[in-house]
């Protein structure tokens, strides 16, 4: 059957982004006012140097802005502060005055992920500058990075700050130790509900309505329909200590068309596995394993290993390596020839954008499927007709914040396999490429509920006519975290 055929050759990029969960700060703000902290610390913040051969109008246009951030800062309108100096942003940046002045002014109106930026600026000219890398520490905590945050705080301790200084980091840590003690397990999980419209829900060839015969299998001939679907899914997580987390996890997902019945589908995945990380670096290996019906009918089984390494360069930039090992196995004895061993590796990167919200991603992958079927009248030699394919691609991807209520999102990736034996359609190997493409919008109605609107488009193209297709998927999903 062509939809199910078509499953198994297609091979997932692996995209992974980093994300901050906030965290609620009980202790008061006042024993580390912005004003307060480079003294605190033990170090004056440092003055703007005087630019080579400016007059004194141009050297007070420099400063102004400056001096009137400080007045709102002592004035308590951080946020205001913030958005006189944010439109100076791109021009001044490096000036580790300008850089401390708009960090602590974000941080005090509620936006860590921008100040770390600010105070990643600071560091990179100064790195003894104890207020900025104790506000860094601060900036962490909100963003509920703890091991990063008790990092930032241990640093400054061993700069010798002052005793008030000294008395609020501690708070800091002793908060930090309280809550790595008392949230060691966490729960968290989904539902949501999908609709819409599918150009070819059986990944078939198009063919023209002049040579469509009587005896032709309508399975192999595109079909249109419309679609709903219901998905659900959750995860629990527990931490033993502030580097190991063990996971487990599960989602199932249903899918019905309106008039495709046979090519409804269900499935049910699982997962489960270890993470260990320590200062910039991130390790992950787990299991996974899954069941496919389509049509009401059992099809396909699956099983299988991963693994990632991830590290992280500076606050803006991600590297990692991934790989995995999965076994396909169907239940339908005519089916059993497209038995399947993958094994797939591959790099990738991530770059988080001055806003510390959008984002630049892409990766690079080979792999290769071994045929595994076994013997039968059919296929006297076992496996499948064309054999083993190997392959390789490679996928890109981007997200844009929209403020703080929306996302748009794209993704495009191109795979190109070879297979090695001879198709006798062709009277060669077959080879196929396959190009996908997605854009959508993730609309967040507040922290829970989310609608994404998405377009995805498929065109696989082969020198096998019975394998090439195209399809396109227009959809509308509403979403809604539990945590």
């Amino acid at each position: 059957m062509k939809f199910v055929k078509s499953a198994s050759w297609v091979c997932a990029g692996f995209l992974l982004a980093a994300s901050g969960v906030y965290a609620q700060e009980d202790m008061p703000t006042a024993t580390v006012q912005p004003e307060a902290l480079p003294a605190a610390a033990g170090q004056p913040a440092p003055e703007l140097a005087e630019p080579v051969a400016l007059s004194p109008a141009e050297s007070e246009a420099l400063e102004k802005p400056l001096r009137d951030a400080e007045a709102l800062m002592k004035a308590g309108k951080p946020a205001d502060a913030y958005h006189l100096l944010e439109p100076l942003e791109f021009e001044r940046s490096g000036e580790v005055r300008f850089d401390y002045l708009i960090g602590i002014a974000a941080l005090d109106s509620g936006k860590p992920d921008k100040a770390t930026l600010a105070f990643e600026r600071v560091l990179a000219v100064d790195t003894e500058y104890a207020g900025a890398r104790l506000d860094m520490a601060r900036a962490y905590y909100q963003l509920g990075d703890m091991p990063r945050a008790k990092t930032e705080f241990e640093t400054v301790l061993r700069q010798n700050p002052s005793d008030a200084a000294r008395a609020t980091i501690q708070k800091y840590l002793d908060n930090i130790a309280g809550q790595e003690s008392g949230k060691q397990t966490r729960i968290s999980g989904y539902i949501e509900g999908t609709g819409g419209h599918d150009t070819n829900v059986n990944n078939a060839s198009e063919i023209p309505n002049n040579i469509v015969t009587p005896t032709l299998n309508l399975n192999s001939v595109e079909l249109v329909d419309n679609y709903y679907g219901v998905a659900a899914g959750g995860e629990i997580n527990h931490s033993p200590d502030a580097n190991w987390r063990l996971y487990a996890g599960a989602d199932l997902n249903q899918r019905g068309n309106y008039k495709q019945k046979s090519f409804d589908a269900f499935s049910l995945d699982g997962r489960a596995g270890v993470i260990y990380g320590t200062g910039a670096d991130w390790f992950r290996l787990g299991v996974s394993g899954g069941q496919h019906t389509l049509g009401g009918a059992r099809d396909r089984d699956t099983s299988g290993l991963n693994g990632e390494w991830r590290h992280a360069v500076g606050a803006s930039n991600q590297v990692n390596v991934f790989g995995q090992y999965v076994q396909y196995r169907y239940l339908d004895t005519v089916m059993q020839a497209n038995d399947i061993n993958q094994l797939a590796a591959g790099v990738g990167g991530l770059h988080v954008l001055a806003d510390a919200k959008s984002t630049l991603s892409g990766n690079l992958y080979f792999g290769v499927e071994n045929d595994v079927g076994p013997v039968s009248l059919a296929y006297p030699n076992g496996g499948r007709v064309d054999g083993v394919k190997r392959f390789g691609g490679f996928r890109v991807g981007a997200q844009a914040a929209i403020g703080d209520i929306a996302k748009l999102f794209f993704s495009a990736g191109v795979q190109v396999g070879s297979f090695d034996k001879v198709n006798t359609t062709i009277s060669g190997q077959r080879t196929d490429q396959l190009d996908d493409w997605t854009l959508g919008a993730n609309w967040y109605l507040d922290n829970l509920w989310t609608v994404r609107p998405q377009l995805t488009r498929f065109n696989n193209m082969s020198n096998v006519a019975a394998y090439s297709y195209d399809r396109t998927d227009i959809s509308l999903t509403i979403r809604r975290n539990f945590k």
